[in-house]
């Protein structure tokens, strides 16, 4: 039942990504600057997380096809860690969509077209599957945990090598598009250092779920 449920969560997560990214390349730039042009909306976290989310979901789904889902115990590993870098992305742009931009610009506003899919559907159907997710080990280990910031280690430094080489320029056409270095670099970085925080404690607590749903012994 449970392999079942992984199943079908994965094809929705699938499906998600699909008409979310389809919705993406029609949108055009919102008041708030957290939505660009079609494509251009590639730069942002958000949707690079969600559509990371839909990669990996495929590429589960094809191991499954082709009854490799469990096959040897690397393959398991490698899905396992691709899986929870994944949620833990993806669970980050739910988090701060609903705690902290959402009460600013107001959820509605940020609920809106593709943002519906890319900041709540795919992300909260994504938390769920990991928390059913097979992982092919007696408990989770929670050094697996530090594997989740990668993601969002590697969108902040390529984010801040852009505003060296490029310069954080002008609104509308800013290339400092979430604001992390208005009140100076320092701040910006002291920002970024909390979202890794934030990114590692929310790897934290989907480990913590995982591990009660599937009734996992000790620690590994």
């Amino acid at each position: 039942m449970r392999k079942k449920l992984v199943l079908i969560l994965n094809i929705i997560i699938i499906a998600l990504g699909v008409i979310g990214t389809i919705i993406m390349l029609q949108n055009r730039p919102s008041e708030t600057g957290l939505t660009a042009s079609g494509a251009e909306n590639l730069k942002y976290f958000t949707v690079l997380s969600n559509e990371f989310c839909g990669i990996v979901s495929i590429i589960w789904l094809v191991l499954y096809i082709c009854d490799r889902s469990q096959g040897t115990v690397k393959v398991r590993r490698w899905m396992t860690a691709l899986k929870f870098m994944a949620a833990t992305a993806v669970g980050l742009t739910f988090l701060v969509i609903a705690a902290f931009l959402g009460p600013i610009y107001g959820h509605a506003m940020l609920y809106k077209n593709s943002n519906l899919y890319f900041h709540l559907l795919l992300p909260v159907v994504a938390m769920i599957e990991f928390a059913f997710f097979d992982t092919g080990e007696r408990k989770l280990p929670f050094k697996n945990t530090f594997l989740t910031v990668i993601p969002t280690l590697v969108y902040g430094m390529a984010y801040l090598v852009n505003l060296l080489v490029n310069g954080v320029g002008e609104w509308p056409d800013t290339n400092d598009w979430y604001g992390f270095v208005n009140w100076g670099l320092p701040v910006g970085l002291g920002i970024f250092a909390g979202i890794i925080v934030a990114t590692w404690g929310i790897a934290c607590v989907l480990r913590l779920v995982n591990n009660k749903v599937s009734g996992a012994g000790k620690d590994i």
